[in-house]
């Protein structure tokens, strides 16, 4: 036999049989997780937004996802472990607790170790902002949420109440009840404005990461606008309920118009980020765009 003609077969890593653990395993963690989350939680208004999250979220892994693969597979052992370890505590504690906080967050350290144990560093940049658009999927603390919603109730109230006297219409205020002429009105925890700063600050990342900006100027004056627009935005939602009610009632302030006026809003908010993307394109130097990966 001509050794010489026997050609080597390199056999390749078995990628597909050890993720198709690693997911069996994940599945076994989070599933249970989201079923709660779908059948509890983000039923509430404050935190629907976290089923857009998740999905958002999907969507980023698969477009980001091949990348993944690409890399030689260089691991990270010693990082990798103690991510796990700290997820799967997180996991153990937020599950046992029933600490929702530690039960989602989890999922970053857990799916960032396995991604450093499986595949290496180079892997895990190539998803490192889907996994920590994660965050914005996490329920704030009541303790945190009330102390916010109060401070902000008291700011939008002031301010609102302070613009409409400024332009003489018969209003004040004790606390976060508005009297203007014959009505009262209540500044309640919905109307402080933070569900929209959390969204818009989801959104607004969202569109920073997408649109691919590089320069540290415009990233930090993006970054820097988008609570203030969320909070301004809020004003102007509240003074335009206030007027609706002013001058058509308050079946007209509390009806269609309310819930209407918090979907323009946000959309408002979204379009005023996009003129300023453009301004800032516009005006600030250096400023270009960086290649994302795409399927």
């Amino acid at each position: 036999m001509d050794m010489s003609k026997i050609t080597s077969i390199e056999i390749p890593r078995p990628i597909n049989i050890s993720w198709m653990f690693v997911f069996i395993g994940l599945a076994g963690l989070y599933v249970p997780t989201y079923w709660d989350l779908i059948h509890g939680i983000w039923r509430l208004d404050e935190n629907a937004h976290g089923s857009i999250i998740f999905l958002v979220f999907i969507y980023l892994i698969i477009r980001q996802g091949k990348g993944t693969f690409k890399h030689p597979y260089v691991p990270c052992n010693t990082i990798g472990y103690s991510l796990l370890f700290v997820g799967l505590v997180l996991y153990v504690l937020g599950r046992s607790q029933d600490i929702i906080i530690f039960e989602v967050g989890s999922q970053i350290p857990v799916f960032a170790g396995i991604l450093l144990l499986m595949q290496g560093v180079e892997s895990l940049r190539s998803v490192w902002f889907p996994l920590l658009y994660l965050v914005f999927m996490l329920p704030l603390p009541g303790m945190v949420v009330d102390a916010l919603t109060s401070m902000l109730k008291q700011w939008v109230s002031v301010i609102a109440v302070e613009i409409l006297y400024d332009a003489g219409y018969p209003i004040a205020r004790d606390g976060v009840v508005i009297m203007i002429a014959q009505y009262k009105l209540l500044v309640a925890d919905a109307c402080s404005g933070l569900n929209s700063m959390f969204s818009l600050s989801a959104i607004g990342i969202l569109y920073m990461y997408l649109a691919g900006r590089s320069g540290w100027l415009y990233n930090g004056l993006m970054l820097s606008s988008i609570l203030p627009i969320a909070f301004i935005s809020n004003v102007v939602r509240i003074i335009a309920l206030i007027l609706i009610t002013y001058h058509f009632g308050d079946a007209a302030g509390q009806g269609f118009m309310h819930s209407f006026a918090g979907t323009v809003l946000l959309i408002v908010a979204v379009l005023l980020l996009f003129v300023l993307d453009s301004l800032f394109v516009l005006v600030l130097p250096n400023i270009r765009s960086i290649s994302r990966t795409r399927i």
